[in-house]
Parts: structure tokens; C-alpha cells; sequence
């Protein structure tokens, strides 16, 4: 048996005579218990909400954004349409047009984007699932509206409300003398679904389709500001948008969902960044504490330490003995912080105990990853503690 480990589990497992250091230990060990539980905790709850902000971007945007380069629109012009319709990687697409508009319904005004859309686009992005209230636009209703549920609070819109519409307008274009009463294009909508999503998305959207759309934009048949795609499964969004830009060429603009939502991406994945820095941070102050009870045991145990160097025990090995002690006893309470942890984040996912809403839980992940993370973090930092301490054993030391 390796003599350094052998001695290291016995000092360890063994009660010191001094009750002072016994009680240095338990806090030394507590410390590390929570910091692990507390790492592994706020990781689960990240990717928890990444991957529930994930899911409401899947509500909101398509696999892949086709645009123009330049100006706002562009014509859907055979080449184009060949192109996509024949994509064998293409599991649904849908062409929508995108403007700024003035919204009114009776005395409340709201500046906000209307999406007009063809009756395809459900297979694209499910924002249909997202409807709360009401239903999704259908061929045999004309002049409908979807409003997300955050913009229809602030215009006092309801759903099918008998009586009232809800107008949308935009500024004609042209030069010369404006007449105020005629400087606007409006067309009147009946709104007939209300749709929950991100905070955002909520106040920036109004759907209609794009016949009223074309109709409000005095656009042509053929003529959109965006195709959106929805890819098979098993096609690599980045890869499919680098190589359809290639085939299109500069005109178009090619984005998948992740550079659509660049700054979100971004955004969600610093804060994860910045709370392992700020947890690790903790767990290095709690890591000191096993470093002061290193130091305590090394000299409550001096004298059999003077022993086994007698015995013929080089420096080395005696390092080793305290150096292993403390690795066990950072490895035994990241053990006990990790079941903790493990535990109260698979009862939130069961029980849900925690809320964000009255109606959302918060959300927790369980992942290998953030396991792998923190085992490596708590290792290697139990480690670089255990090593600092038993440096101040030497031959002076012992002999002194």
C-alpha cells in the first residue's frame, strides 16, 4: 500500500487532540460543501434559463432569415424561388414582410413592427402554440390581427372585441406638399388571438397576413422582406447559412437564429461566465480554510512527523502525506456538495418550488457538463490549497 496515503487517510479520519483543530476542519469542510453546492446550483439554474430563453427564441425565430443586402425588400423572382422550393435540406419556409407602423385602438397609440405572413408560417416558427387567447389567422377570416399579449395591454385591446379595430398605419411615401389628413396609409384589423412570448417580442409585434400587409405597404404580389426556413433535424444551421450565402451571393443577407439574437446569445452566456468567476472566487476564500487546517494538523502533528523522518521518511514523502490529506478532504465534501446539490435541483424539477411567475417555475438543468465543470474547478483548486500548505514542511520545520 502507498505508505504518504496510508498515513494521510489515518490523520484524516483520526480526531486530533486539540478540539480546536477537529472544529477548523468541520469548517474548512463546510466551506467546500456549500461553495460546491453553490457552484453547482447557480450552473444548473443558467442552463436552465438558456435553455428556456432557447425555447422562446424558437417561438419568435426561424432556423434561418433570408433578407435583403440592400434596401427593405426584394422581388421573389424565379431564380430565387427554384432555389429555395428545391432545397432538399428545407423542411418549411415561409416569405413575411417586415415594417414599422403607427398602431391606434381609441385613444391608445403604440409604435411597433406588423410581420405579415403566408398561411405557412406555423411550420416555420410555432407561434400559433404561443397563443393564449383566441386563435391563429385563417384564410376564411380577412382583415385579422395577432397582437402579443404585452402591446394589447397597452392599447386596451381585447380579442374580438365587437365594434372595434384595430388600425394600422404607416407614412405614404412621397415629396411635395403633405396633406396631414392623406399623409397615411391605414388599413383596420380585427384582433382574434393575443400571444405570450419574450417581453420584447411582445411589445414589437403585430401579425397580419401578407395580402393586408402588400395591401398597407403598397407592395407588389411578389415582393418580401424576408424569407424565413425552417431546416430538418438533422442540418447544421451555421454550416447551411454559410453555404446558402455563398450560392446567393452579396445580395442577400443569410442568418441563422443565433446571429439574429447575437446580443441575447451574448448576454446570457457572460452572465454564466461571470457567475462561475464570482462562486469560484468564493470557494478559493473557503479553499484558505483548508489550507489553515493543513497547518494546524502539521503542527499538532510535529512530533510524529520528527518520527517518521527517524524512521527514515524523506521530506518528500512527508509532503505527500499532508498534501494527500488534504485532497481527500476537499474530494470527500465536493462529494457531499455535489449530492446536495444534485438533490435540490431534481426536487425543483419535480416539485417546482421555486417560481419565477405564478404560472413558470424557475427553471434547472441537469447537465454532465456543469458536473465535469465543477469536479475540475473544486479538484484542481483542493489540490493547489493542499500543495500551499504542506510547503512549510522541512527539515528545520521538523526539527526546530
Amino acid at each position: 500500500m502507498n505508505f504518504p496515503l496510508y498515513i494521510a487517510k489515518r490523520y484524516l479520519f483520526a480526531k486530533s487532540g486539540t478540539n480546536a483543530i477537529n472544529i477548523i476542519t468541520i469548517i474548512a469542510s463546510t466551506g467546500v460543501v456549500l461553495g460546491t453546492a453553490a457552484l453547482f446550483i447557480i450552473l444548473s439554474a443558467f442552463s436552465g434559463l438558456r435553455t428556456f430563453n432557447y425555447s422562446l427564441l424558437n417561438i419568435s425565430d426561424p432556423d434561418i432569415k433570408i433578407t435583403a443586402t440592400k434596401g427593405k425588400s426584394f422581388i421573389y423572382d424565379a431564380p430565387l424561388q427554384n432555389f429555395i422550393s428545391k432545397d432538399s435540406e428545407i423542411a418549411a419556409f415561409s416569405k413575411v414582410i417586415e415594417e414599422r407602423v403607427f398602431l391606434k385602438n381609441k385613444n391608445k397609440q403604440q409604435i411597433a413592427f406588423i410581420k405579415g405572413v403566408d398561411y405557412n408560417y406555423t411550420k416555420v416558427v410555432a407561434l400559433d402554440q404561443a397563443i393564449q387567447v383566441g386563435t391563429w389567422l385563417k384564410k376564411e377570416y380577412t382583415n385579422t390581427s395577432i397582437v402579443g399579449n404585452s402591446l394589447a395591454y397597452k392599447l386596451s385591446a381585447g380579442v374580438e372585441s365587437f365594434g372595434e379595430y384595430l388600425e394600422i398605419l404607416v407614412p405614404k411615401v412621397g415629396t411635395g406638399f403633405i396633406n396631414p389628413s392623406r399623409s397615411f396609409r391605414k388599413i383596420n384589423t380585427q384582433i382574434v388571438g393575443i400571444y405570450y412570448a419574450t417581453e420584447d417580442f411582445e411589445n414589437n409585434y403585430v401579425f397580419i397576413s401578407n395580402a393586408q400587409a402588400q395591401q398597407l405597404l403598397n407592395f407588389n404580389s411578389d415582393q418580401f422582406t424576408g424569407i424565413e426556413i425552417k431546416l430538418k433535424p438533422e442540418t447544421d444551421a451555421a454550416n447551411y447559412a454559410q453555404s446558402v450565402q455563398e450560392k446567393l451571393g452579396s445580395q442577400y443577407k443569410v442568418q441563422t437564429r443565433a446571429q439574429l439574437n447575437e446580443l441575447l446569445y451574448k448576454v446570457i452566456n457572460t452572465e454564466n461566465f461571470i457567475s462561475y468567476l464570482i462562486f469560484t472566487l468564493i470557494i478559493i476564500i473557503a479553499m484558505f480554510n483548508i489550507i489553515g487546517s493543513i497547518i494546524m494538523m502539521i503542527i499538532d502533528k510535529k512530533k510524529n512527523l520528527k518520527t517518521l523522518l527517524s524512521l527514515g521518511v524523506s521530506i518528500p514523502e512527508i509532503k505527500k502525506i499532508f498534501v494527500l490529506q488534504g485532497f481527500l478532504l476537499t474530494l470527500m465534501s465536493m462529494a457531499v456538495g455535489l449530492f446536495l446539490s444534485v438533490i435540490l435541483v431534481i426536487v425543483q424539477q419535480k416539485f417546482q418550488i421555486f417560481m419565477i411567475t405564478t404560472s413558470i417555475p424557475y427553471p434547472v438543468e441537469l447537465r454532465l457538463s456543469n458536473l465535469f465543470i465543477v469536479v475540475v474547478t473544486i479538484t484542481v483548486l483542493g489540490f493547489l490549497a493542499a500543495k500551499v500548505a504542506s510547503s512549510r514542511i522541512s527539515n528545520g520545520f521538523i526539527n526546530k
